[in-house]
């Protein structure tokens, strides 16, 4: 085996690991930071990769269920990025806490202003939300998203009662069982928005940051991985070739 089909065993490797990784993100969802508990609060990241080689995402916009309206909506700054929160009057209105609820958020839009997500990358796009309703096991939320070239992928499929995915799925948020904490968590949360997102906010950047840093940190180890394999198998062909002499 000579220099060149070592580079091309290399090669080979390498393009195998970007197969195996791009598929696991690639469409928009949406994930709990920790848990999302029925009748309770929870902060939520919805995680939009971008799929194309010659263009950048530049807008986000997440409906929300109107089945199961959410009272308090608070967006996490995301930086070089606008938020706007569009709330709609509900057709039945909501018990919170002893509170009627009129109003509901049914659109959350994040647009670029001086970030986009750029070919390779992913960005979050951190929420809190709540009340969460205890009559269902999960939510959907549709999202659209934008390119600089102005094409829109909409991602508002569902999933059939079969299970196959389709093309363009929505995201879809599990609720997991109540827990004992989970409404008393609500009862507190529900005090005050704007002091819930404050008081999250130092959390949620944490835990964002730590996503990051442990998605960079298993693209470094395959690539280490990789140069690891092709030293050895160039290790290997060199010590016979010492041998054979």
């Amino acid at each position: 085996m000579n220099v060149s089909r070592i580079a091309v065993v290399g090669g080979i490797a390498a393009s195998t690991v970007l197969l195996l990784a791009g598929p696991a993100s690639a469409h928009v969802s949406v994930q709990p930071q920790g848990e999302a508990a029925q009748g309770g609060y929870a902060t939520i990241n919805f995680k939009v990769p971008n799929e194309r080689d010659d263009a950048s995402t530049v807008k986000l916009e997440v409906s929300f269920p109107t089945d199961h309206p959410l009272s308090s909506v608070s967006p996490q700054a995301v930086p070089g990025w606008k938020i706007e929160v569009t709330r709609s009057k509900l057709d039945k209105p909501l018990e919170v806490h002893g509170n009627k609820v009129e109003e509901a958020v049914s659109k959350v839009t994040w647009t670029a202003e001086s970030g986009k997500i750029a070919p390779g990358y992913f960005q979050q796009f951190p929420l809190s939300v709540g009340q969460l309703p205890e009559d269902t096991d999960q939510l959907v939320f549709k999202a659209l998203q934008t390119y600089d070239n102005k094409e829109v992928v909409r991602w508002i499929e569902e999933t059939p009662a079969s299970g196959e995915e389709p093309e363009n799925p929505a995201p879809v948020l599990a609720l997991t069982a109540a827990s004992g904490d989970a409404h008393g968590a609500a009862a507190t949360d529900d005090k005050s928005t704007g002091s819930t997102a404050e008081k999250a906010s130092g959390t949620e950047r944490t835990t964002t940051a730590a996503a990051s840093s442990s998605d960079d940190t298993a693209r470094v180890l395959g690539v280490i991985g990789i140069v690891i394999g092709v030293a050895g198998v160039a290790f290997g062909v060199l010590a016979g070739r010492r041998r054979a002499v």
